[in-house]
């Protein structure tokens, strides 16, 4: 186990340490470390297959680690199943969004979380007066009612509901999955500004992206997987696309007994 953080190094609001996770006999994740911290956006890139979507499961409570530890604010917790990461105040907007175009804004930011009376009705003033002021916090301006119907909302709007819906509830840690995959410039625009804010407002935001202009754009921090394993983490403003790049397609696994650090690492 790592000693404890000197004095002056800022305590992770979640970290693990040497996550490993296997599908029969493909291994998914090596001793994996991962971090992110309040009011950063640690932005998680890999090639296909690099372990990211495994890492989150494992973090969301979806899939069980085979090994490794969690800490939340640097004490160790324990995540064996979704509850457990929405107690820890984890939520997670896959990139299906997971909304029901059938219903409005408001009914999706509460679907499966309802406000009711004691008889059991629905409290919509409360659930709208919600809903109107966590889209506020977050700058949504573009959604002319909260009463509209998904199913007519821009791609933009609707990740802007997904992220409002994950924010909600007492989360401490947003991550989001491709959050910008198929909208437009404007669109891109509007949710990048977004999960800025989120940084902003104390949060610890992790971005899942293969598009390394938005990643540049909304992260502080990066850090790389490489056939499930770390390959490095670096600050945004001292590396480059080319660095970047590297390790994704060639970066030397960090861990790996005997091997140095890489010649991108050896640099920072």
């Amino acid at each position: 186990m790592a000693s404890p953080s000197p004095a002056g190094v800022v305590t992770p609001r979640l970290e693990t340490r040497g996550v490993s996770k296997s599908f029969g006999s493909v291994l998914a994740l090596d001793d994996v470390d991962f971090e992110v911290r309040a009011g950063e956006v640690m932005a998680l890139v890999g090639d296909n297959g690099a372990g990211k979507s495994t890492l989150i499961k494992c973090i969301a409570g979806i899939y069980s680690m085979d090994e490794g530890e969690v800490y939340s604010d640097g004490q160790k917790v324990s995540i064996n199943g979704p509850k457990d990461a929405a107690r820890l105040g984890i939520e997670v907007v896959y990139q299906d969004l997971a909304l029901c175009d059938n219903l409005d804004v408001v009914q999706n930011m509460y679907l499966g979380r309802e406000a009711r009376d004691i008889l059991f009705r629905l409290k919509e003033p409360v659930m709208e007066s919600r809903t109107a002021e966590v889209l506020r916090g977050l700058s949504v301006t573009t959604i002319s009612s909260i009463r509209q119907q998904v199913a007519s909302l821009s791609g933009g709007q609707r990740q802007s509901v997904a992220i409002g819906r994950a924010v909600m509830w007492n989360s401490r840690i947003v991550i989001l999955d491709e959050p910008t995959a198929a909208l437009g410039v404007a669109q891109t625009r509007q949710v990048l500004d977004l999960v800025k804010r989120l940084a902003e407002q104390g949060l610890a935001v992790v971005l899942i992206s293969h598009n390394l202009h938005d990643i540049f754009e909304a992260a502080d921090r990066i850090t790389v997987l490489r056939l499930g394993r770390n390959a490095a983490v670096f600050e945004r403003r001292a590396v480059t696309q080319q660095e970047v790049v590297h390790a994704i397609t060639a970066g030397v696994p960090t861990k790996v007994p005997g091997v140095g650090a890489t010649e991108t690492e050896a640099e920072a």
